[in-house]
């Protein structure tokens, strides 16, 4: 392997190879990177993570209440997760993720935000498909606690909900599986979601008839290889109080 690029892990899944390779980009001042691919699909650099945080500051911004019960759905690099634990009223974090391997390199070590996660205590990963668990015939995010209700959701798997991962998750984006999984969410809650995309109607009008409040937030950051600004979409989805 080059002294610039490594493939740090390579693993099959049922979705198909996963792989961690690591990088320096000497476009970038010699700044070291860890991508995750997903066959020849990019699911996350360490390059681009403004959206991942916003995710969880908009989201929790949006969170009333103390002492939180959070689920993030998609652990990535961790970036979510480890925003989302930066604000104080966070009790309990559960990180659900279909990819195994994708869990087992945060608890080797091998991404830079691993041993921070797995070290606090409020975090814990589970490994699960987390569109079969917020369906209707799922049992919810926390094996412990069949049907556990949290105060926000925060999502960031697909690349948005016209494009997705595997066809099976079309379900959630509309409005009955949206129905079917805000049960998991208490009265007044939050449901924030990422998207590459612009806002899109048709997914607008589904939260708009599940949520009692939707706003969307474009967030720009920027990209060196394009040399402009890229943009992407959080969605912040809140429950009626009863």
């Amino acid at each position: 392997m080059s002294a610039n690029f490594e493939e740090l892990d390579y693993q099959e899944t049922p979705l198909g190879p996963v792989s961690l390779r690591r990088q320096r980009l000497k476009m970038l001042g010699d700044r070291e990177i860890h991508e995750v691919k997903l066959g020849d699909d990019y699911l996350m650099s360490s390059l681009f993570t403004k959206v991942e945080e916003e995710l969880a500051r908009l989201g929790l911004a949006a969170t009333p209440g103390e002492n939180l019960d959070v689920v993030v759905g998609g652990l990535g690099l961790g970036y979510t997760a480890w925003t989302a634990l930066a604000d104080p009223r966070i009790a309990s974090l559960l990180v659900v993720d279909y990819l195994q391997p994708v869990i087992d390199w945060h608890r080797r070590g091998l991404v830079p935000l691993g041993p921070l996660l797995t070290g606090d205590a409020r975090c814990r990963f589970i490994h699960g498909d987390f569109f079969q668990l917020a369906s209707a015939t799922g049992e919810g995010f926390d094996p412990d606690r069949p049907q556990r209700q949290f105060d926000a959701i925060l999502l960031d798997i697909d690349h948005s909900p016209d494009h997705l991962l595997h066809p099976r998750h079309a379900h959630f984006y509309a409005e009955k599986g949206l129905r079917e999984f805000s049960r998991l969410i208490r009265p007044g809650g939050v449901f924030g979601l990422w998207s590459d995309d612009p806002p899109e109607s048709r997914f607008l009008g589904a939260l708009q008839t599940v949520f009692a409040q939707v706003q969307t937030e474009v967030v720009a950051f920027p990209n060196p290889f394009l040399h402009r600004d890229s943009h992407s979409t959080v969605y912040v989805c809140q429950l009626a109080e009863s």
